[in-house]
């Protein structure tokens, strides 16, 4: 299930649009019509992109009288920032020996100090 939950969310944040509506939906609520103004895209394209959004459980929509607002839905995205956590350590560690080799070459090749 971790996996097919990774799998949707990581195909959710593959799109710039949908990114971009995530980022839009970070700052509170929104109607389709408010997520498609800063966008050349038609409201049933947008209406596409949330539906997107919705099967990977990153928004939900709710009912407010006519209107059904979008709400972003923050735990997939903590799902999928822990499952990169381990790659990020794994990274660190590696930069790490770099600069440590890096360091070691660079007194190796460093003329003793008063000599030039």
């Amino acid at each position: 299930m971790q996996t097919e939950q990774l799998d949707a969310t990581f195909a959710a944040l593959a799109d710039p649009t949908r990114r971009a509506i995530l980022a839009r939906l970070a700052e509170g609520e929104a109607t389709v019509m408010q997520l498609a103004e800063p966008f050349e895209l038609s409201q049933p394209a947008i209406s596409k992109h949330i539906k997107v959004l919705e099967k990977a459980g990153l928004v939900s929509r709710s009912r407010d009288a006519q209107k059904r607002p979008c709400k972003l839905e923050a735990e997939p995205l903590g799902e999928a920032i822990d499952w990169l956590e381990q790659y990020r350590q794994f990274l660190e560690q590696r930069y790490a020996k770099l600069d440590a080799l890096l360091d070691t070459l660079k007194s190796v090749n460093d003329p003793p100090a008063g000599t030039n």
